[in-house]
């Protein structure tokens, strides 16, 4: 028997009956289509999955859609606007912040979310912030250079 919920995600509004144990990672991906927010280990610790929850990062594959009822959600769609991509986005692309991908959307939603709580932080504080997302094909060089040039308003 499914639960009914409604909740908004990247400004469109859903109401679904979904599965009392199903993860949200599969909601956005099976459900709504939105496969940016990527499954990586489910326990996590890799933070492939990670998601803008009213406005908070967290990790899509330890939260159940049902515990996401009456929220605000943001998904690495959800960023660009109008086409555009979002300054995070330019600077991953412009400074090489990634490699084969994988990783990116999480690491651009705890990006995102570390730069709505602070938008000059330091190298310091990026490495802190994405601390729980792995990449498994870069040294973070870059992907730090990405969060520090965005938050730097260029690319």
């Amino acid at each position: 028997m499914g639960v009914r919920i409604n909740l908004e995600v990247n400004g469109e509004s859903y109401e679904r009956e979904v599965e009392p144990r199903q993860l949200l990672v599969y909601f956005l991906r099976e459900e709504l289509g939105l496969t940016g927010t990527n499954v990586g280990c489910e326990t996590s610790l890799c933070g492939a999955c990670t998601i803008l929850v009213d406005g908070q990062a967290i990790k899509a594959c330890t939260q159940l859609a049902v515990q996401a009822d009456g929220s605000s959600i943001t998904t690495i769609e959800g960023l660009a606007t109008n086409g555009d991509y979002h300054p995070l986005q330019q600077a991953f692309w412009d400074c090489h912040g990634l490699q084969c991908g994988f990783c990116t959307p999480g690491m651009i939603m705890a990006a995102a979310d570390l730069l709505q709580r602070d938008s000059s932080p330091s190298e310091t504080e990026v490495r802190q912030a994405l601390k729980g997302n792995l990449c498994r094909c870069t040294g973070y060089h870059n992907i730090v250079r990405s969060v520090m040039t965005a938050a730097e308003g260029g690319s």
